[in-house]
């Protein structure tokens, strides 16, 4: 498992770097300390999993996340933070993130969740499974659905849905997200298909 580390604290990165890189099924292959050098050292090194921190100097690890992943999309990563919040937690999410983790978390507790990744599950703290449970379990019947819908949007999918929810025109959209404006109406009809919806109009 080839891991890079996001992280600003260069003491912490160097610790958990030293925590990993003995395990004989894991190797760091780098670290960075902001979204910028998150994006760079992702597009360098491909890493299969990516330990990121929420608050970056220059933005949040969603924004690096939403880069790496529009690249990268097959990318696992995972959130250690300090952070606990309910709407940081959701961001990550709903951002492809398929970890959420505390920094409270145990070294050993962080290598099962490292490994149950190769088989498929999602690492996410006990206390914040529990939450998300509560979160969905207290949805109108509608809102489950939309949220089972928006969950099989890919990475790029989401970022154009985030788009039109804002209004945002074909070729704005394309702007933002440096891609031909046939490229985002192509999205587009792929994202109002999976979401059984008719217009973009619905959305904004």
């Amino acid at each position: 498992m080839r891991i890079l580390l996001v992280e600003d604290h260069l003491l912490f990165q160097e610790s958990l770097g030293r925590t990993l890189d003995v395990q004989a099924d894991m190797t760091v292959v780098g670290g960075a300390g902001s979204v910028q050098e998150a994006v760079e050292k992702a597009r360098q090194f491909k890493p299969d999993v990516i330990l990121m921190d929420f608050t970056l100097p220059d933005g949040t690890g969603v924004d690096a996340a939403r880069a790496i992943l529009a690249e990268k999309p097959n990318t696992k990563i995972v959130f250690l933070t300090i952070h606990e919040d309910d709407e940081k937690i959701f961001e990550a999410i709903r951002h492809g993130a398929h970890g959420f983790l505390l920094k409270n978390v145990t070294s050993s507790q962080l290598l099962d969740y490292l490994r149950n990744l190769e088989r498929g599950e999602l690492a996410i703290n006990p206390e914040i499974t529990k939450r998300i449970i509560k979160e969905f379990a207290q949805m109108s019947p509608r809102e489950d659905l939309a949220a089972e819908a928006v969950s099989k949007l890919t990475p790029r999918q989401r970022e154009i849905l985030k788009e039109l929810k804002t209004g945002a025109t074909n070729r704005q959209i394309a702007a933002r997200l440096v891609i031909s404006e046939q490229t985002v109406k192509n999205h587009v009809s792929r994202v109002l298909k999976k979401l059984n919806i008719k217009s973009r109009h619905e959305l904004s």
